[in-house]
């Protein structure tokens, strides 16, 4: 786990909506896998990570300050089936 996590108001706001609590964020961090980077996004890179917490899959996109050793959290969400592949690993085409 990282020295510090942050949990973006948007993120907030869409766990809530989204009915994703914060330890499935956690154990999304924790456990899951890097299916995407963004090295380029600022002011920090970010990822996109999937795991499975409860049967369902989640995919959580944070940013990585390094330098302070801060993970945030900048949103999370079910893949939509109808936009993923069956594994949530790539967008349908």
């Amino acid at each position: 786990m990282p020295a510090k996590l942050t949990l973006r108001v948007h993120a907030l706001r869409r766990m809530f909506t989204r009915g994703i609590t914060a330890a499935e964020v956690r154990n999304v961090i924790e456990q899951g896998e890097t299916i995407a980077r963004y090295p380029q996004d600022t002011p920090y890179p970010s990822r996109l990570l999937l795991g499975a917490v409860g049967g369902r899959a989640l995919h959580v996109v944070i940013a990585d300050n390094a330098d302070d050793g801060e993970v945030i959290v900048v949103t999370t969400y079910e893949p939509d089936p109808s936009l993923w592949q069956p594994d949530f690993r790539r967008r349908r085409k």
